[in-house]
């Protein structure tokens, strides 16, 4: 168990300024070294090249580097950490947490595709990168809730099923939303427009806000408690895949409203469904047991979004500005 400090002080630390050997340890790291990664630099390791956007060329290559292999993860001593030494309020609000994520990363490796059509060759590798990432990401979370939450299940199906009474509306508002949206692509796989609001909601907000809350929250109490180190390691790999995932995301959108500053209207728009979305919420989930409050959940989902936009460059208007404030803490990921 390591020395913890509250998430409202980590959160108000600011940015945190990673140093070349940390940066290089992040990118060339195995497997078995992720475990000693620090989440926190990872996550900050995904804001690292948000101003400089890199190309999506330069992301395939680092997919290259930094693929991982799920099936070396060992669940051995995770299952002895649920079981034994996890309380049940512990496990409740972590499953209810992580099957957002579980789900997320199913949805987002059926429909990304139909996004590739319409984009350019080079981005075209990069999703293709994505989308093995998803499924990769898919099944560490099916070996997680077989091997060690104990869900039973024929195939993966199964265990979607199976975990689907945690998921809350988050799944059924953005997620719910993004399958609209890629619907959308599929007919005109080359309307610019449709393509920014499916990347508006799927790279800034499910990917660039909730799935690194997600990863923060379960990630930091596994490293404070010293539980869970298979669940730890490969959702920190997840991170760091999530970093390219992100980068190629906002750089489309970036790159989008360069080349027609309107799509800005796009990007505003989609947000408001989102926030709009947000507020619906019939079953609470408590982060209390696993060391965080409500107020900094919806600080991390502040810090979070407002750290995209501003890195990019993309302002928001007023009435965006009061709706972020007040957005409801329920998380999931993809």
């Amino acid at each position: 168990m390591t020395e913890r400090k509250s998430p409202t002080a980590v959160l108000r630390e600011g940015p945190r300024v990673l140093s070349e050997e940390q940066v290089r340890e992040i990118e060339e790291c195995d497997l078995k070294g992720v475990l000693a990664v620090d989440i926190d630099d990872v996550i900050e390791y995904v804001h690292k090249d948000l101003k400089s956007l890199p190309d999506f060329t330069t992301l395939y290559r680092r997919y290259l580097k930094q693929r991982w292999d799920v099936y070396e993860l060992d669940f051995g001593q995770d299952k002895f950490d649920w079981t034994q030494k996890m309380t049940e309020e512990e496990r409740q609000s972590f499953i209810a947490i992580a099957s957002g994520f579980h789900h997320g990363e199913r949805q987002v490796e059926i429909e990304l595709p139909v996004f590739m059509i319409g984009a350019s060759e080079e981005e075209k590798l990069h999703i293709a990168a994505q989308i093995e990432d998803e499924a990769r990401h898919t099944v560490f979370f099916d070996r997680f809730y077989r091997e060690v939450v104990g869900l039973e299940g024929d195939d993966i199906m199964d265990i979607l099923d199976a975990s689907f009474p945690w998921v809350s509306e988050t799944f059924v508002g953005p997620f719910g939303l993004l399958a609209y949206q890629a619907d959308e692509v599929r007919r005109n796989p080359y309307d610019e427009r449709a393509r920014v609001r499916y990347g508006t909601n799927y790279f800034l907000w499910i990917e660039g806000v909730l799935a690194l809350s997600v990863m923060k929250v379960t990630l930091s109490y596994a490293r404070w408690r010293g539980f869970l180190p298979a669940y730890y390691t490969g959702f920190t790999a997840t991170c760091r895949d999530e970093s390219r995932h992100v980068q190629g995301g906002m750089r489309y959108l970036q790159d989008a409203v360069r080349k027609d500053p309107t799509m800005i209207n796009e990007i505003h728009d989609t947000l408001r469904t989102i926030l709009s979305l947000s507020g619906v919420i019939s079953r609470r989930i408590y982060y209390e047991p696993l060391g965080w409050t409500d107020d900094e959940v919806r600080m991390l989902f502040n810090q979070q979004l407002r750290r995209k936009l501003n890195d990019v460059g993309i302002d928001l208007p007023p009435d965006l500005e009061d709706r972020i404030e007040r957005v409801q803490p329920t998380l999931a990921g993809g």
